[in-house]
């Protein structure tokens, strides 16, 4: 089991890893997502809690893209410490002049606008295309165009549907707290035994939304499997960015996002940048 002080040297080693650009040159806009906070995952929730502290009050735009929680009952669980902790420093985030914006993951797709009031950010639906430094992105959460999961997607239409949220969240809290532990409990176990490829994006999902969006780049997150990746739709050139997810609490750490510069440059970013 590793110690306090050995799982702290190989966080201090993972921020170190990442070679940022000039530090004269500030991102215009950040995106992060598979955050996955949860009361039982404090060094992640510390290592997220210290980014924005850092990284707030020098950029325009923060994109959260899903799955900022491991899991969501509703938005009348904001009282709870840990939420309201996280809760506080987005708000912070807000007041220090950042534009936030969140998007709906397979985790937690029950936050509503209370929560966004709350936290001081912008609800944005998935896909979204935003335009920054010149760039015209198309923006996911990854989850939709993991198509080749056939019992995911009937999940995933099933508790997308409005009646169902509507009928869930007329249950008293304790009641969704308990079914949602049902509910991860047997999601772990489904994915034990479903293949990598088959809970992947699927190429050609891919292709329809870069062809619904026209837009030559995507940045989405689920997948868990950071890199970059070219595509040829219709015979132009489109890039599709994945985002890292995040976990301080092993030696083995995870976490950080993608930064845009003003320049249109797109370069990964450590969690201790």
């Amino acid at each position: 089991m590793p110690t306090e002080a050995t799982i702290e040297a190989a966080i201090e080693a993972a921020f170190e890893a990442t070679i940022a650009p000039p530090p004269s040159t500030a991102p215009v806009a950040l995106f992060i997502s598979d955050i996955h906070l949860q009361q039982d995952a404090p060094r992640t929730a510390q290592a997220f809690f210290d980014f924005l502290v850092r990284h707030a009050p020098r950029v325009q735009q923060l994109y959260l893209l899903g799955d900022l929680f491991e899991y969501w009952a509703g938005d009348d669980d904001l009282a709870a410490p840990f939420n309201a902790r996280v809760v506080t420093a987005l708000h912070a985030a807000s007041d220090a002049g950042t534009a936030v914006f969140w998007m709906a993951g397979n985790r937690d797709f029950l936050i509503g606008g209370d929560f966004a009031r709350a936290a001081g950010l912008t609800l944005l639906p998935d896909p979204s295309i935003v335009t920054i430094a010149g760039r015209t992105i198309v923006l996911a959460h990854g989850d939709a165009q993991c198509t080749d999961d056939l019992d995911y997607q009937a999940f995933r239409s099933y508790v997308r549907n409005p009646q169902w949220q509507n009928d869930f969240l007329a249950r008293p809290l304790a009641e969704r707290l308990a079914l949602i532990a049902r509910m991860r409990e047997g999601s772990r176990d489904a994915q034990r035994q479903k293949t990598e490829a088959i809970m992947d994006v699927n190429p050609d999902a891919i292709a329809s939304l870069f062809s619904a969006s026209r837009a030559p780049l995507m940045i989405h997150g689920h997948t868990h499997r950071p890199g970059v990746h070219e595509h040829i739709i219709a015979g132009e050139r489109r890039v599709r960015h994945v985002l890292t997810d995040w976990d301080c609490e092993a030696a083995t750490l995870r976490g950080g996002g993608l930064a845009l510069y003003p320049d249109g440059t797109i370069a990964r970013l450590g969690l201790h940048q």
